[in-house]
């Protein structure tokens, strides 16, 4: 009876995460390249402008840490005995949705200095900065704490501190592939992992400090390296290693 219950719990998560939703965009990396009509590479340092990526991060950012191949997209994090580097793409202007429930499915890397992330960040950022502008953090993983993800969110009213999040122990996540969602209304934002609910974000008051999410997102993946967040410690040994994507899918 026990494990009728547990398969009854997973299959309700994951049937109502998509519940009465159309498939309306896919990226699945056919070919050989990223199709450069979704996404743009985000190259160097952050430097002048937000060095460091506005986190302290380690590596270099490049057009090469990555291959298509197979129906996977893969970052590669690399050390050279002297540089970190690896590749960050978006979709900003070209691919940002609002609203609906949206689902990558990805292996993670490993190692102590590593942070894996797929996120997004509300459009209007040229226009109002960071963080009002909003940021979804559907997965984040650092290498530093094994077994666990995490799902967070960014306000204005959060003043870039990370109090809207929750911490998901999950012992095989490093296993194979794995999949990392929401569920994204004008009311919350609801987090999955494995189509299981996790974290529901739903504040009483909804401003624009409070609640940025009324309008179109884009998205992001990367794989940095060390920072504020992921490091400061750094394992050299680990190098190198691969972020893989299958794919990533909008429902509304």
């Amino acid at each position: 009876m026990k494990y009728f219950w547990i398969l009854f719990l997973f299959c309700n998560f994951s049937f109502s995460q998509h519940q009465n939703k159309k498939l309306v965009w896919e990226e699945n990396f056919n070919g050989s390249k990223l199709n450069d009509s979704i996404w743009n590479f985000e190259v160097g340092n952050g430097c002048p402008n937000l060095c460091g990526w506005g986190n302290n991060e380690a590596q270099i950012y490049t057009d090469k840490n990555h291959k298509v191949e197979n129906g996977i997209l893969t970052i590669s994090a690399n050390y050279n005995g002297t540089t970190y580097t690896s590749t960050k793409i978006t979709t900003q202007n070209k691919k940002e949705f609002q609203y609906g429930s949206i689902e990558i499915r990805a292996k993670l890397p490993t190692g102590e200095g590593l942070w894996p992330a797929f996120w997004m960040l509300g459009s209007n950022i040229p226009q109002v900065g960071w963080p009002k502008c909003g940021e979804i953090d559907i997965l984040e993983y650092i290498g530093k704490e094994p077994h666990t993800i995490f799902t967070s969110l960014h306000t204005k009213d959060s003043h870039g501190n990370t109090i809207n999040t929750k911490k998901t122990k999950i012992e095989t996540i490093e296993e194979g592939f794995h999949t990392y969602g929401i569920d994204w209304t004008k009311d919350k934002i609801d987090f999955f992992v494995d189509s299981i609910l996790v974290y529901t974000f739903q504040p009483k008051l909804k401003d624009e400090n409070t609640w940025p999410y009324d309008q179109s997102f884009y998205f992001i993946i990367n794989l940095a390296i060390g920072g504020n967040f992921g490091g400061p410690n750094i394992d050299n040994k680990i190098f190198p290693q691969q972020f893989s994507i299958d794919y990533i899918k909008v429902y509304q």
